[in-house]
């Protein structure tokens, strides 16, 4: 065979060192452009996040220990009765002086009935010992007119009697003296009868007098009682203490309710957040800056709004059992103060936001 002409191995393939010091070239390259990069991308990296901590980190405080608050008003009745008529359902919304519920008024009526009558006898009675008093007065003015006439004629007596004991013996008989003596003696009992009388007279006039004065306390408590039946039958009718929605409804038709038993709730319809910040956040934080609140049940929307106030208390201060940190031993937890943020106006309008609903807020600090 001619081998000649055949071309070397060395010709045909390169040789392994020289591919794989192109590839090591290759991965150099690579590496260069990669650390070139780090390089640049590095301190940009760097910049972009101390910009982000500064502008939208240091300036904030926020938690997600924060919920929807609000007024929810418990309506109770103030008498007990069977409930004759509900006028609301679940979730309707009520203006203030809707009516709500209707408890059967009509033994609140005869009660109002009843005290009318008694306050009606009780004004008789008043009008009546008036009477008596102005009879007793009068009877009185008499009896001293009575008194006057009788002095009058006692002073007569006496007088006559010094005139026939002034003369001598001799000109009057001894039955004229006697009957002088015996007319002096009976004016002067006639007198000592008139006094007694008056003095009784005038004794009725002050027991009418305390007739009287029973007679207007009993008007007066009769007129209480009136008004007692007016409002206890006023009572039946509840209505709405304030626009809002209606919630947690358990009263029913035909059932028999108790003064105080909860019969629905009332909840109105402009909402606050109550948000518990750690004390640790409360450096710089202070009524009137302002916040966005992100509501988990409406994640497409954020609420503007603001620091209304701080509250002057731990939570943990005001709860049903307040650690007590004097006894045993001592671990220092970090404590959450509610602070209350209300909605600018207008951002609570649309949307119903229910009470105890979660949400984020973002307290502009700085």
């Amino acid at each position: 065979m001619n081998t000649e002409n055949a071309p070397s191995a060395a010709t045909t393939s390169p040789p392994a060192s020289t591919a794989e010091a192109g590839r090591a070239g290759a991965h150099d390259g690579r590496r260069r452009r990669f650390f070139r990069i780090t390089v640049v991308a590095a301190p940009l990296l760097v910049v972009a996040l101390g910009l982000y901590y500064f502008i939208w980190v240091r300036p904030y405080e926020t938690t997600d220990d924060a919920f929807i608050d609000g007024h929810a008003i418990q309506i109770s009745p103030k008498v007990a009765g069977h409930v004759l008529q509900v006028f609301i359902t679940d979730n309707q919304f009520v203006r203030k002086g809707d009516p709500l519920v209707k408890i059967d008024p009509r033994d609140f009526g005869a009660r109002l009935a009843e005290a009318r009558a008694s306050l009606a006898a009780a004004q008789s009675r008043l009008a009546q010992a008036n009477s008596g008093l102005a009879v007793a007065q009068a009877t009185a003015q008499q009896d001293r007119a009575a008194v006057g006439a009788a002095e009058a004629e006692a002073k007569r007596a006496q007088a006559d009697l010094e005139r026939y004991q002034s003369v001598e013996r001799r000109a009057v008989s001894r039955e004229q003296v006697d009957a002088v003596i015996a007319a002096q003696q009976t004016t002067a009992a006639s007198l000592e009868v008139a006094r007694k009388k008056a003095d009784a007279a005038e004794a009725q006039v002050g027991l009418s007098r305390a007739l009287i004065a029973t007679a207007a306390a009993d008007v007066q408590r009769a007129e209480a009682d009136v008004q007692q039946a007016e409002l206890n039958r006023s009572y039946t009718d509840i209505n709405a203490p304030e626009a809002g929605w209606v919630t947690h409804r358990v009263a029913e038709e035909g059932e028999y309710v108790q003064v105080g038993q909860a019969l629905l709730t009332v909840v109105e319809p402009h909402p606050w957040v109550t948000a518990n910040f750690k004390e640790t956040q409360l450096r710089r934080m202070k009524p009137g800056q302002p916040a966005w609140i992100e509501v988990d049940a409406f994640p497409q929307k954020k609420f503007k709004g603001h620091v209304d106030s701080i509250q002057a208390g731990t939570g943990a201060h005001f709860s049903l059992l307040p650690p007590e940190n004097a006894v045993g031993n001592y671990v220092k937890v970090v404590q959450r103060v509610p602070v209350k943020i209300v909605f600018d106006e207008g951002e609570d309008s649309n949307l119903l936001l229910p009470l105890g609903a979660s949400v984020v807020p973002k307290v502009k600090v700085r």
